[in-house]
């Protein structure tokens, strides 16, 4: 176990190439290193149109999506579980926190205090891999794979991944992680 290491790992899915268009949050919430809580949610992006391109990629189409709640719904939610763990974690964090600013900008919801760190930047930081892919990640240290861009298998993803990291980097503390991390 790994004391004091909380953090609540997230991704999104997106219905077109606007950040503010999520159509899926997922999220992987660890406390003191361990995985206590994965869980995702399907979201209507305003007038729930989606690109084409962005269906291929995760699935997601205007059918599945059509009587899910929309972004402030799901963010009041969200924001409860940042309320006990500030800590976000993604894989290339500058796309999801993107999503969590435009999102919140189009709805009027507003901004937390959180600070976030970046398996993305971390990765490049500590490994030397040709490709630092979430999924190739995973596949080079046997973290098991779910549905690959679906959010909270993504989500869960990352997470095993940030606390392989940590591991391999030697941390005791999140702190320690500043050369990936930011505030939201």
């Amino acid at each position: 176990m790994k004391e004091g290491i909380s953090f609540i790992a997230i991704d999104f899915e997106t219905a077109t190439g606007k950040r503010s268009s999520i159509c899926e949050a997922g999220i992987c919430v660890v406390k003191d290193g361990e995985i206590i809580e994965t869980q995702s949610w399907l979201v209507r992006p305003e007038d729930n149109l989606y690109s084409y391109w962005n269906i291929q990629c995760h699935g997601i189409e205007p059918k599945d999506t059509e009587n899910a709640p929309e972004w402030p719904v799901i963010w009041k939610e969200l924001k409860q579980y940042l309320t006990e763990i500030p800590v976000l974690v993604a894989h290339n964090a500058a796309f999801d926190m993107s999503c969590i600013r435009k999102a919140n900008e189009l709805y009027s919801q507003e901004k937390p205090e959180a600070t976030f760190y970046c398996t993305l930047r971390a990765a490049r930081h500590n490994y030397n891999f040709g490709t630092n892919t979430l999924g190739y990640l995973c596949e080079q240290f046997n973290i098991p794979e779910g549905t690959h861009h679906r959010a909270g298998d993504d989500a869960e993803m990352c997470a095993r991944l940030f606390l392989r990291i940590i591991e391999d980097a030697g941390v005791t503390s999140l702190e320690e992680l500043e050369y990936c991390g930011g505030e939201l």
